[in-house]
């Protein structure tokens, strides 16, 4: 309490309080001058709410040494409220094929049409059922700043092993602001910075990251710009992981990139396992070409969705605004299936064709 007292007192402003009816009240209030309490003005006030306790969590290096990583999809019951039992079943397909990581509520696990309880949540039951076997990264990131601390706080309570977090969108920044906004969240644990100025509108330039990764909780980059970037940064000893399906064999074998953070592993992660660890593989990157066009033809994660109902692994339920790819590009994932092999995708069902009729497309969860 004699904390409390000390910051919110008024004992050193010159504010009085006047009594109704008072003659001199417009007089005096002429004269008031009102200042602040101490928090109100105290730039370091709120402290981050970490812990240096050891916790069931990996260090940074852990986080560096990462090369295969998925986006995890989320997956819905026809309600539209997370569908655990084949989210479990998803994360369990991963492991069975070699995936270190998973990044848990990204863009392509819709983290972006979930509230932060839901998101949260999802983060920690990822943890509680498969911390022990590989790698929990949380997407807390955001384009408040101040949510973005709250969930990255919350994040590493529930045990993620590390977090990813985007520049601010729509409302953008400065260059300084985007140091200031990710040095915010970096003094709480491992951290990677997510580059995708195709959906952020703004890139996050090789200034920022080299100043930022004077923190030693940085644990690298997801760069999306290409791999002449990613060159510059592997030249200087920054840890990066291509974003990019298409690129990212290249980016491995050829630009010094750690490895993949990849949507296509949802559906394949044997074959990107493959692209990844065992050499440089032109003929197997040429033959995956033509799924990973078709997937990227609408934004991410609208041809996962569809496909891996399509699969039979999750129910066809959308959450709105995402809506399932047309007849046509249904009927060609099937052929794609086909061309590279069912056995090559994840779970057992045959590949079939759905019709309009068969999703569920949700506004209200």
């Amino acid at each position: 309490m004699a904390t409390l007292k000390s910051y919110c007192s008024f004992k050193d402003s010159t504010f009085s309080l006047l009594r109704p009816g008072s003659a001199d009240n417009y007089k005096s209030r002429r004269n008031v001058t009102w200042r602040s309490p101490r928090a109100a003005v105290l730039p370091n006030f709120h402290l981050p709410m970490r812990s240096y306790e050891i916790k069931n969590r990996t260090n940074v290096d852990d986080i560096k040494s990462l090369r295969f990583v998925t986006a995890i999809k989320t997956p819905y019951l026809p309600d539209g409220r997370f569908d655990l039992e084949a989210y479990d079943s998803l994360v369990n397909m991963q492991i069975a094929n070699g995936v270190e990581a998973v990044i848990v509520g990204g863009t392509t696990g819709e983290g972006q049409l979930m509230s932060w309880d839901e998101h949260i949540m999802l983060i920690g039951h990822t943890v509680n059922c498969f911390g022990g076997t590989l790698k929990v990264i949380g997407n807390t990131g955001s384009n408040s700043t101040r949510e973005a601390i709250h969930a990255t706080e919350q994040g590493f309570a529930v045990g993620m092993h590390a977090a990813l977090h985007i520049n601010p969108y729509y409302g953008k920044t400065s260059l300084e602001g985007l140091v200031a906004h990710f040095e915010s969240v970096l003094s709480m644990g491992p951290t990677i910075i997510y580059n995708v100025p195709s959906r952020t509108s703004q890139d996050i330039p090789p200034g920022v990251i080299h100043t930022i990764a004077q923190s030693t909780n940085l644990a690298g980059v997801k760069e999306c710009v290409g791999n002449d970037r990613i060159k510059q940064y592997t030249d200087n000893g920054i840890i990066v992981w291509s974003g990019n399906d298409d690129e990212c064999h290249d980016a491995r074998w050829g630009y010094g990139a750690n490895g993949v953070i990849s949507v296509a592993s949802n559906l394949i992660p044997g074959l990107m396992r493959q692209l990844m660890f065992e050499e440089k593989n032109v003929p197997l990157n040429s033959k995956l070409m033509p799924l990973i066009e078709w997937l990227f033809e609408e934004p991410n994660p609208i041809a996962l969705n569809t496909a891996l109902a399509q699969l039979g692994v999750v129910r066809p339920v959308f959450r709105l605004p995402y809506v399932p790819l047309p007849m046509a590009k249904r009927v060609e994932f099937v052929k794609l299936v086909k061309e590279l092999g069912r056995e090559n995708f994840i779970g057992d069902k045959d590949v079939q064709v759905l019709e309009d009729d068969d999703f569920i497309l949700v506004g209200r969860y």
